[in-house]
């Protein structure tokens, strides 16, 4: 049922004007230029389609045993890798985009290892009790996106747990201490430095990961992979730039399945306007 009413409500969003379409295809157009305009547009209507099928799911998967969601889902590319790095006992930093279902991920991970998230409540309030004991159900730690949650998350690393956070996403801190802007997809993007900050201070190893859904009710994989060099730069800009090309990889792997209607670009560099707020 999932599956059906999302893909009913993306193809109906797809054909009419509207608000969420208008920022998918800004951020199609910014992030994936050598699309040709057709391309563009069916890149558009897939991922409409993906990420209402994935709006339609997650009640079930806060709801629902955890243990539901972990058989449906399978260790993908570069599962054994982060296996072995778990077992170095020095905990791993999970960075991932919002690709696929993250919450299935999520679901999965707390099954086969120790795992401590940051949670940022949604913009939504009655949200927030929904979301927040969905993912307590697992037996996962939550840490809140404030001073007293990073340190937290750093005793959590040096326990040898693993983290859990969503890297593509703005941060609430002002200035360098919660962002800086590096290049997303060849644009300026505000990104959070706390992936850098937590390696740095603990010598954690980063794995970008992706929770890919399979067509078909089909099932889930997790795939994983260790970031590039310079994700634990001392200059903040550079290891900005690397953890971008971490999520760059996740994203081009699965673009249909990227959630494209964050405004990722909102904030600009030199206090331009918002590139959602000038085109149509």
């Amino acid at each position: 049922m999932a599956h059906a009413c999302g893909w009913m409500i993306g193809q109906l969003l797809y054909l009419f004007p509207n608000k969420q379409r208008r920022i998918y295809a800004v951020n199609i157009s910014l992030c994936m230029p050598e699309l040709s305009e057709r391309e563009q547009k069916e890149l558009l209507r897939k991922s409409l389609v993906e990420n209402f099928i994935t709006m339609f799911e997650m009640p079930g998967v806060w709801r629902r045993d955890t243990a539901i969601w972990a058989d449906l889902t399978k260790p993908g590319n570069g599962f054994s890798k982060l296996e072995a790095a778990m077992s170095d006992g020095k905990g791993v930093i999970m960075a991932g985009p919002h690709l696929g279902n993250w919450e299935v991920g999520f679901q999965f991970l707390a099954t086969r290892f120790p795992v401590t998230a940051l949670y940022r409540p949604p913009r939504q309030e009655v949200l927030d009790d929904f979301v927040y004991q969905g993912r307590r159900k697992t037996g996962a730690d939550l840490a809140p996106a404030n001073v007293q949650g990073v340190k937290k998350l750093i005793t959590a690393l040096r326990n040898g747990e693993m983290l859990f956070v969503l890297t593509d996403q703005l941060p609430k801190a002002a200035g360098k201490q919660g962002s800086v802007f590096a290049p997303f997809f060849g644009q300026s993007a505000a990104t959070m430095v706390l992936v850098n900050s937590l390696a740095r201070k603990t010598g954690a190893p980063v794995f970008f990961f992706y929770t890919e859904r399979y067509p078909a009710e089909n099932g889930y994989a997790l795939h994983c992979m260790p970031a590039p060099a310079g994700i634990d730069d001392t200059d903040v800009e550079e290891a900005a730039a690397v953890i971008n090309l971490g999520l760059e990889a996740c994203i081009r792997q699965l673009p249909q399945q990227y959630l494209w209607g964050y405004k990722r670009f909102e904030q600009r560099p030199d206090g331009g306007p918002s590139p959602y707020s000038s085109r149509k």
